[in-house]
């Protein structure tokens, strides 16, 4: 029942309600797979290798052909606040980064790219 839980996610820069997250059917990587993720741990607030994740993160998209519009450090950044913004301390976090629904083709480099980071 994650998306039933409350609390924050990351969006594109800002911090929505976990409700409030949300894309559309005719998302582009829905249909074609074109995104990417990471999978991470915090224990005692502190991400376990978290700048290596972020870092992977965007070689992943590289090897896809698209480019996360957040460096690393902002990703940090975010990912720490979110810890914070939830009061959690030992968490799962799942930084995330998929092509929009502007254009249903295989080809997705006119589609925007979006980010998320979820945190439970």
């Amino acid at each position: 029942m994650l998306d039933k839980l409350q609390g924050w996610i990351w969006m594109n820069g800002e911090f929505i309600e976990w409700q409030d997250a949300k894309c559309h059917i005719l998302t582009h990587t829905l249909h074609y797979g074109s995104g990417v993720f990471e999978g991470e741990r915090a224990y005692n607030g502190k991400i376990f290798k978290m700048h290596e994740h972020h870092q992977r993160l965007h070689d992943s998209a590289r090897m896809l052909n698209f480019n996360i519009p957040y460096t690393v450090e902002q990703l940090n950044e975010a990912a720490l606040e979110l810890l914070r913004k939830n009061n959690l301390r030992d968490a799962y976090l799942r930084p995330v980064a998929w092509h929009g629904a502007e254009y249903l083709s295989v080809a997705s480099y006119k589609n925007s790219v979006n980010v998320a980071i979820i945190a439970w």
